[in-house]
């Protein structure tokens, strides 16, 4: 049991922050949902469908270090609420380029749709902001848990919308406006912990923060490296065989409605285990459940090159999602370790930057890959990837029994 407790305004802001993940996580999901097929409406060339997409993950790229600073110097709720707002002007812009049928817009709208995405991404570090040191991890599964909520919100409102108003998905693009504006309205309600400079004292109560170091300090730690090692394998991998999967379905002959059925199991897979992991790296350890998160992932690999029916896909992209939370939810714990207070900003971007820069690369190869090699190349490939988790975990276990360091 730990020492400390969650009180009752504890849990409140928790859940309040849960609530905003789960919502505006859903209307990430339909932008992925929505927007390739809102584009061959209009727009001849189909192989560009999807660079609205890619565009947002260029966004998100270009908006952590931003975002992350904002944050730091003028707190979590204004610098969230700010990401809201790029949200309403986003997802307004790509539904003006599909109204008037202008496909740049709509790229344009991709783009600044990134900035709230970088935002978004930085629910699971303010969690930890909000409770005691002890749960640590669980503040980060909690929230990250969210997402199973926006596996059935999003494709659920991208249903009721695609075909409310013409051209098809407008209305979709304004339920992400209303999307928006709900959580910059749940925002008011959480009590984010003052902004911690030097002198402060940490969210759990710990030692008074010591003032920033470099940069290249901080990203130097081995703590640091294997915990952006690990979540960029975990997305890269994660996105680049999901992105992948509908193409390599279809072209086996399988309808169109199994791919739905399987990027359903893989993203209940993401974020139903979320419920648990913060548990298990209390009981058992971050780099034990990294590990098993690696593991599993391994196992989803072995379904994919086992053979290529109904079966073999739904049972390789659940376990892909599985691994991938423990594996992700492992390394975000391992770097909240790596900064003090006043660090935190600049530490996260980082983080994040290398992490959807892996993203934005893997979903861009999915496809082309996928065209020319075939899915059971991608999923051998993929084994590398893996390979670069193990030794990283291994490395650093091996290092902490010289020099062992909290998790």
């Amino acid at each position: 049991m730990p020492p400390q407790t969650l009180d009752a305004a504890m849990r409140r802001n928790l859940f309040l922050l849960a609530c905003c993940q789960a919502i505006g996580q859903a209307g990430n999901t339909m932008m992925f949902a929505a927007t390739a097929l809102s584009v061959v409406t209009f727009f001849p060339d189909r192989d560009l469908a999807t660079l609205p997409v890619t565009m947002q993950h260029l966004g998100v790229m270009l908006s952590v270090f931003p975002a992350g600073l904002l944050m730091q110097r003028m707190g979590r709720r204004f610098g969230f609420r700010t990401g809201s707002v790029f949200g309403m002007a986003g997802a307004t812009t790509v539904g003006l380029g599909l109204w008037t049928g202008i496909f740049a817009l709509m790229c344009l709208g991709g783009l600044i749709l990134g900035y709230a995405v970088a935002s978004l991404q930085m629910y699971r570090f303010a969690a930890v902001e909000l409770v005691p040191a002890a749960y640590r991890a669980r503040a980060i599964s909690w929230v990250t848990a969210g997402g199973v909520v926006a596996g059935i919100l999003g494709p659920s409102l991208v249903r009721l919308t695609h075909d409310q108003w013409v051209p098809l998905y407008l209305a979709t693009y304004a339920a992400m406006v209303g999307i928006h504006i709900t959580v910059f309205t749940i925002m008011s309600f959480i009590r984010f912990p003052p902004m911690q400079g030097p002198g402060s004292v940490t969210a759990g109560g710990g030692e008074a923060a010591l003032p920033p170091r470099p940069l290249a300090e901080i990203a130097s730690q081995p703590r640091f490296v294997v915990a952006a090692v690990s979540a960029m394998v975990a997305f890269g991998l994660m996105s680049f065989l999901m992105s992948a999967s509908p193409l390599a379905i279809v072209a086996c002959g399988l309808p169109h409605t199994e791919a739905h059925w399987v990027i359903f199991l893989h993203v209940m897979g993401m974020f139903v285990p979320a419920f648990f992991t913060g548990s298990l790296i209390s009981r058992f350890g971050t780099l034990n459940v990294m590990m098993a998160g690696i593991a599993i992932l391994l196992g989803g690999i072995a379904a994919g090159v086992a053979g290529m029916t109904e079966w073999h896909f739904r049972i390789a992209l659940m376990m892909n999602g599985v691994g991938w939370n423990f594996l992700f939810v492992g390394a975000t714990t391992l770097v909240t370790t790596c900064y003090r207070p006043s660090e935190r900003g600049k530490t996260q971007a980082l983080n994040d930057f290398l992490v959807f820069g892996t993203t934005a690369s893997a979903s861009f190869l999915a496809g082309f890959l996928q065209e020319r090699l075939g899915w059971l190349p991608l999923n051998w490939y993929s084994l590398g990837l893996l390979a670069v988790a193990v030794l990283a975990v291994g490395w650093l276990r091996m290092h902490r029994q010289h020099q062992p360091a909290p998790a």
